[in-house]
């Protein structure tokens, strides 16, 4: 196909029965984010579904991941590999496309099938959240591979077995993977059924905070002890009260305690925080790490903080923003009307804009209700953004847009 193709010929040379039946095979999949076996099956199926397209596939072991029990005690926790597609590597021109192959639903979850809502809609497991956008990024690239020049360029697939929960166990690879690109595009479904984009994000984190008393009896000598789930409560004011228009705090569960009759030695505080901006993120470091030093001293406790931020704000800059105006200018040649709005949501890219790489982080399908059983897919969709992505692609080979 020559660069300058019509429209409605790029959309013919995509197959909506194949992908529609690859997204359904796929959701018949569990892949919880703790379903290792699940997600060990699904990436060899995405990498058997990738090796159609030129370059080399390599599933990458996840990164050491380590979280706090209700104990206190620290742990490691598994996770599945992830799988890397990296084509053209010597392009002087490369892009990044990421996805996800995890889901929110545990594979005891009764959230399992799919079914047919109406003529256009599925109800599925992951079939917006993201295994329609896996499918879009295949056959996004299938069709651009048989675009005249695509050749001159490089990419590489990231497709990671955890950002349902954070990405913990994958960061550092995406970064790696970002970092000179050109431009990334990544596959979360679209912000609101119409398709319209999500653009600025804010940031998260997440903290476990153990707080480490002295037990007593609560009648004879409450005075010997160290009431930990005191301090724990202490510090939830404290850390509610910096709360701003820039920052969010949601202190979420405090756990540790026994019997009424005993002062608890033992407390963990899990909490997450919402920043706007990355000034909003360091400031609250900042305070926090003081705010924890004022309680362990005036409660007479030992405090061991664990976590921090793990997606940074994403704010929408000029050369950000120049992408977006080229996905618009896509869709319009395609007939999609596509639009953005702001979010509070995270996603990887959050983590990629990190690295300076403009990115568009809601380019797969159009669908909505995630994370819930109500979760579902507009069909069509499948096939509108495989072309838009296609297009988008073919216009960032040539020329300088961004």
């Amino acid at each position: 196909m020559k660069p300058d193709m019509p429209a409605q010929a790029l959309l013919d040379a995509i197959d909506a029965d194949t992908m529609l039946g690859q997204v359904q095979d796929w959701a018949a999949i569990n892949t919880g984010t703790a379903n290792i076996a699940g997600l060990a099956k699904m990436a060899g199926v995405l990498a058997d579904a990738f090796s159609t397209l030129p370059g080399e596939i390599e599933l990458v072991e996840p990164a050491t991941v380590t979280a706090i029990s209700a104990e206190g005690h620290e742990f490691e926790k598994p996770h599945g590999r992830h799988m890397v597609l990296r084509v053209r590597p010597a392009a002087e021109r490369r892009f990044v496309l990421t996805g996800h192959m995890d889901t929110v639903f545990p594979a005891d979850h009764p959230f399992q099938d799919t079914v047919w809502l109406d003529d256009e809609t599925i109800n599925g497991p992951g079939t917006a959240d993201m295994k329609g956008g896996l499918n879009v990024i295949l056959h996004s690239l299938t069709t651009f591979e048989g675009i005249e020049g695509s050749q001159r360029v490089g990419y590489d697939v990231m497709i990671n077995s955890d950002e349902e929960t954070g990405s913990l166990a994958s960061r550092a690879l995406i970064e790696e993977l970002a970092r000179g690109k050109y431009a990334a595009l990544t596959y979360e479904p679209s912000a609101l059924p119409d398709g319209t984009l999500a653009h600025a994000r804010g940031g998260t984190g997440n903290y476990s905070i153990t707080f480490t008393g002295k037990s007593a009896h609560a009648g004879r000598n409450p005075q010997d002890g160290r009431n930990a789930i005191v301090a724990a409560s202490d510090l939830v004011l404290r850390i509610k009260a910096l709360e701003a228009e820039d920052i969010t705090v949601n202190p979420a569960k405090i756990e540790g305690g026994s019997a009424n009759n005993v002062v608890p030695d033992l407390a963990v505080l899990r909490f997450n925080i919402r920043p706007k901006s990355t000034d909003a993120m360091s400031r609250f470091e900042a305070e926090l790490e003081a705010l924890i030093t004022q309680v362990a001293a005036q409660h007479d406790v030992g405090v061991h903080r664990h976590g921090g931020v793990t997606r940074p704000p994403k704010p929408v800059d000029a050369k950000a923003q120049r992408l977006f105006d080229l996905v618009k200018a896509c869709g319009a040649e395609l007939g999609q009307q596509i639009g953005w709005k702001s979010t509070g949501g995270v996603c990887d890219g959050n983590n990629i804009a990190a690295t300076g790489v403009p990115v568009v982080d809601t380019l797969g399908v159009r669908g909505g209700a995630i994370h819930s059983p109500d979760e579902f897919m507009i069909v069509p969709s499948l096939r509108e953004r495989a072309a838009l992505s296609a297009l988008v692609l073919a216009k960032l080979s040539t020329g300088d847009h961004l």
